[in-house]
């Protein structure tokens, strides 16, 4: 028998799914709610709920937003001739930080892994194509990994039959990083010294 009572311990186990919250950090944080007011959990609780209720996908770049389209592709400031094409909506906010990019992007919302059954038609490649007219240059800010580097060879063969100049990240970040983890000198360099790929 638990000496933790049953909603408690709901509330730990519903924490440690969250990724990198094992249980003591899960139990940490159930007895952080608990010991605080009633006000800060429903502030919480609506928080996530909010989260659920309003956030959707930009139908036009597949990045997170409450608006469609979202304000990157409607901001008419940016440079709509250059598409940065990432992996995931937390490597768009990764980029932003920088200041350095003012184009558009486009969130695959993974990467080719043949070995876990994730193929081109689990991707937003298929709308990505009809977003390249016009463009003159595509970046790929895709994570260097071995599967990362799949979808880059993949995606720079596509790109390129519709004469747009394909662009990378310059390879100053480690093997196996998540962007979202780089820090934000690490990631200027990169942009600034993306390469040409052949």
């Amino acid at each position: 028998m638990s000496s933790i009572p049953n909603s408690l311990q709901i509330l730990i186990e519903q924490l440690s799914r969250f990724p990198g919250v094992g249980k003591k950090s899960a139990r940490r944080l159930a007895f952080f709610i608990l010991k605080n007011s009633r006000e800060d959990a429903v502030t919480l609780a609506k928080a996530v709920i909010d989260v659920k209720d309003r956030i959707t996908e930009c139908s036009q770049c597949h990045n997170i937003t409450e608006n469609d389209p979202c304000d990157i592709c409607s901001d008419l400031k940016r440079d709509h001739k250059m598409i940065c094409i990432v992996q995931e909506p937390m490597d768009v906010l990764a980029i932003e930080k920088t200041g350095r990019y003012r184009g558009l992007y486009h969130v695959l919302g993974g990467v080719l892994s043949p070995l876990n059954g994730i193929g081109p038609n689990d991707l937003n490649i298929d709308d990505l194509m009809p977003r390249l007219e016009g463009i003159r240059e595509v970046i790929l800010a895709i994570n260097p990994t071995r599967d990362g580097e799949t979808t880059s060879l993949y995606l720079s063969k596509l790109i390129k039959v519709k004469d747009v100049n394909v662009t990378r990240i310059a390879q100053g970040l480690p093997m196996g990083i998540d962007l979202e983890f780089a820090d934000e000198l690490t990631l200027t360099r990169a942009i600034e010294g993306r390469t040409q790929l052949r």
